[in-house]
């Protein structure tokens, strides 16, 4: 729209300018014909040219006010495409950072393995029947252990998952009859590498093992570790747990039977003080 109105100013004064002068032209006409005949035809001459002349400088100046205001055009264009709106200013991207939750997880009067004062302390819930926790024991447990010696209380914390896995309970039960013997750990890894898990099957760990087998029997049936597992049950499903085995490292909750580098990346970053 800019454009063309500035051509039809330049163009449009040329013309009226030659109009205003052809009246002079026929008055000079009446008084000498032939004079005026090549008055006339001079003067239509110049009014040609005049007119010629007049379009080449509107054009002139039209082409070089339409390239100006194209190139200011895009410019101001490209400034409002990279300038933010008005009043407000640009933002930069911000990386979100992770957000972590610390739990308080009791450890006091559990089985624990390592040393009291380890810098990090993982709690395992978990069921010995359940297939991911005994993934996780043959796969990562000891690779775990090994990657920080000395650095790390592990807790095992019973969560039986009853109503799927019929014998989780006994198992547990089992295991808390070996703790009263000294014995838990060893007890715990053979618990996880058995295909079976029946009353059969713990008597003859316990034998393996130089428990005090009649004891250990008395153990089983007595069902003095009942309540013991209970609240365990309780505290894990009163904290939200829903699946075995979940694990709080320092209080940091890694759920399922995950890779040996889920648990070293937080165990890094917790060693190295950067969670808060």
């Amino acid at each position: 729209m800019t454009t063309k109105t500035t051509k039809s100013k330049k163009s449009t004064p040329a013309v009226i300018e030659l109009e205003q002068e052809e009246p002079v032209i026929e008055t000079m006409e009446d008084s000498e014909e032939f004079i005026t005949f090549k008055r006339s035809h001079f003067y239509s001459v110049l009014v040609v040219l005049a007119f010629a002349v007049g379009l080449l400088l509107g054009f002139v100046i039209w082409g070089r006010g339409s390239n100006v205001v194209t190139v200011a055009a895009d410019a101001a264009a490209a400034d409002v495409a990279a300038a933010p709106p008005s009043g407000q200013v640009a933002e930069v991207p911000v990386t979100p950072q992770p957000q972590y939750t610390r739990y308080d997880i009791p450890t006091e009067g559990y089985p624990s393995l390592g040393p009291d004062d380890a810098p990090i302390t993982i709690v395992e819930f978990s069921d010995f029947q359940c297939p991911f926790c005994r993934r996780f024991h043959e796969e990562t447990y000891q690779a775990l252990l090994d990657a920080y010696p000395g650095q790390i209380r592990f807790v095992y914390r019973n969560l039986p998952l009853t109503s799927i896995h019929p014998d989780a309970m006994p198992s547990a039960i089992a295991s808390l009859c070996a703790n009263d013997q000294n014995v838990y750990w060893d007890y715990h890894g053979k618990l996880f590498s058995s295909e079976t898990l029946t009353r059969e099957t713990f008597i003859q760990y316990a034998t393996d093992l130089n428990l005090n087998v009649d004891e250990f029997t008395v153990c089983l049936d007595s069902g003095k570790h009942d309540e013991f597992i209970q609240q365990d049950m309780d505290f894990a499903l009163n904290l939200g747990v829903q699946s075995t085995p979940t694990f709080f490292v320092n209080g940091l909750a890694i759920v399922g039977a995950q890779p040996l580098s889920s648990f070293t990346q937080i165990i890094d970053l917790e060693l190295a003080g950067e969670i808060p």
